[in-house]
């Protein structure tokens, strides 16, 4: 049986805010494996998606409009800015009803499907933001195992598409799992801050 989705979503804001404490201030700067974005948009796309999801589950009634680019969401010293949102959405999951009914960008579903993709979605940015300055997060078995729970039953085209996941990409013969999984996503797992991308 895959992990519960609060589980995964609460380890994945841990994992993120490790990645997030790697960068300091030129850092949020660099290139990310996200094409067209810096390090900073990752946060802003995550931190963004984290905000929504913490208005939902406490009663609010939020209006999902992306920022282009998505950093621009960050607001001062993009650390503090991501542990003052980390904190109130980690509060939120706390006790939360996977099976109660909420409205959302995807219309009537359970709090556990809408925290699936954004506790996934913590441990895929935090790899790209480990690898704008050359660090290679590993991406838990478990977490892994979740994310294929999650995404396998759904369409090919609500998934591989660029809100999404990029096309799957060939890993080396030598990848280890979770360089596997990263191409997966649609990702080159041998990306690096010098590569031309």
């Amino acid at each position: 049986m895959a992990a519960q989705p609060d589980a995964i979503f609460v380890e994945g804001l841990d994992f993120f805010t490790s990645a997030v404490d790697r960068l300091d201030a030129p850092g949020w700067q660099l290139s990310s494996p996200c094409e067209g974005w810096v390090a900073l948009d990752a946060l802003g796309h995550v931190g963004a998606a984290v905000q929504f999801g913490t208005m939902l589950l406490t009663g609010g009634q939020p209006v999902w409009s992306p920022a282009d680019p998505p950093g621009a969401v960050v607001e001062g010293e993009p650390r503090a800015w991501w542990a003052a949102i980390a904190e109130p959405a980690r509060l939120a999951v706390a006790g939360v009803d996977l099976a109660q009914m909420v409205d959302s960008p995807m219309g009537r579903r359970t709090v556990g499907d809408g925290l699936s993709f954004p506790a996934l979605d913590l441990f895929i940015h935090a790899w790209d933001l480990g690898k704008s300055v050359g660090a290679e997060l590993v991406v838990p078995a478990r977490v892994i195992d979740f994310t294929h729970h999650v995404i396998d039953p759904l369409p090919d085209a609500a998934v591989r598409n660029r809100g999404v996941f990029a096309s799957a990409v060939l890993a080396p013969s030598d990848a280890s799992e979770s360089q596997e999984f990263i191409a997966w996503t649609g990702r080159d797992s041998l990306w690096s801050p010098s590569s031309n991308h």
